[in-house]
């Protein structure tokens, strides 16, 4: 009963002091790192150097604490890019970039026309078919129709993705490049790894049934030892024998040639904004623990920064009580998933009673463990830990209509006070 009653207080003293404080500059901060002079974050043109300049800045005027007198824990990685030049045309007509085409992540720069085979599921199949296509292939695309993948068997599945990986990656494939048709969405990537040959990702339309030639120039710059950077910092708390961590990845997938951007407005500046709100809330009200704050970069290259983090630690990760990770944390209609809430339980059925007494968040769902997000670095090294990321609201993701105009943050202040108290009752 006394526990209810300070949990009451704690919710409407925060809706006395605290509502509507965070909501003005998180929005704020997804605006900055989705605006086109961060370049989507990326390692073009060093948009995820701008950013991380920008986070270490707010860690700064917050009046975070720096480790070894910098906020920035550097790293290299290698990584594939297109800085420049991104046209392609089929059969002289232009289509536009991010809208009706992707070039695979890997891929490598490319200029020419060349002619156009195509290729069915069903022809795939045919080994007759798929050895007469792959020899006329020099010099020229091969195109794989779309198709549904109901309608064929699991060893047919298996022979057809065989098929369409060797084509994709195989530097024996004596095609110059691949064309995959998809009625599906556009969803781009990031690479560490240049392949052999490019890769387009065409959205389907009905102009594209017959294609005989495809026109591009693809511009890539492939770097070895690119150097970017981890941003930390921390703030002293009531307690110093624990340590409380909240992480959220920085880094997004930058852009596609020179128009277009990939804004990650909800993956992840979303989640930036949370932990700077926290940050600036614990500016105020003192954390219970001692607190460290880590905006990751390299995740979008494979959970890199959070993986050279665990393996370089800047404090002894088993005095972390807890760690919470945010990545996508724009909507929250639907209420927010838990990554590894049954693994640890009992943090989560805490988490879920403060829900439901302070009347938050419409659900909190739990879900087992699962290598997504910068968490699992962490949890891999037995670290206690949830990734938490909102439901509802708009689809966009790692494409270029993730921006800052379209995401609601309609749970945001509610998810905001939810860790607070969480953090409070660990």
């Amino acid at each position: 009963m006394i526990k209810k009653l300070l949990l009451s207080f704690l919710f409407f003293f925060c809706l006395l002091v605290c509502q509507g404080q965070h909501l003005p500059y998180a929005k704020e901060v997804v605006q900055k790192l989705a605006s086109p002079a961060f370049k989507g974050r990326g390692y073009v043109e060093k948009g995820e150097q701008i950013a991380a300049q920008y986070v270490a800045e707010e860690f700064e005027k917050i009046g975070l604490k720096p480790f070894k007198k910098s906020y920035f824990q550097t790293f290299t990685t290698s990584v594939n890019t297109f800085p420049s030049a991104m046209m392609i045309a089929l059969d002289g007509k232009e289509i536009v970039a991010g809208q009706d085409y992707l070039v695979e992540a890997g891929s490598p720069g490319l200029s020419g026309s060349f002619p156009v085979l195509s290729l069915s599921a069903e022809d795939i199949l045919d080994e007759a078919t798929l050895i007469q296509t792959l020899q006329e292939s020099n010099k020229k695309f091969i195109l794989i129709q779309d198709f549904d993948r109901k309608e064929f068997v699991k060893e047919q599945l298996q022979r057809i993705d065989e098929v369409i990986s060797f084509l994709k990656y195989n530097p024996e494939n004596p095609a110059a490049g691949t064309i995959i048709l998809t009625s599906g969405k556009l969803t781009w990537g990031a690479s560490t790894q240049q392949y052999s040959k490019p890769n387009i990702i065409l959205k389907i339309d009905s102009t594209y049934t017959a294609i005989n030639q495809i026109s591009l120039e693809i511009g890539n710059q492939f770097y070895k030892n690119y150097k970017t950077q981890n941003v930390i910092g921390f703030m002293t708390g009531e307690r110093s024998d624990s340590l409380m961590v909240y992480t959220a990845h920085y880094d997004h997938l930058g852009m596609m040639g020179e128009n277009a951007i990939f804004p990650g407005a909800n993956d992840n500046a979303s989640g930036v904004a949370m932990l700077l709100s926290l940050a600036k809330h614990y500016q105020t009200h003192p954390p219970r623990f001692n607190t460290i704050f880590i905006a990751f970069g390299g995740e979008e290259l494979g959970l890199l920064g959070s993986q050279y983090f665990v393996q370089n630690p800047l404090f002894d990760l088993s005095k972390i009580k807890f760690l919470v990770n945010f990545d996508i944390t724009g909507t929250g209609e639907d209420g927010i998933q838990v990554v590894n809430g049954s693994v640890y339980r009992e943090q989560f059925d805490r988490l879920t009673a403060i829900n439901d007494e302070m009347e938050l968040l419409s659900q909190v769902k739990i879900r087992g463990q699962a290598c997504n997000s910068d968490h699992c670095m962490f949890d891999q090294m037995g670290v206690p830990c949830f990734f938490i990321y909102t439901l509802g609201g708009i689809q966009a993701y790692h494409d270029i209509y993730d921006r800052a105009e379209t995401l609601p943050l309609t749970e945001f202040e509610d998810y905001l006070k939810l860790i607070v108290a969480f953090a409070d009752e660990l």
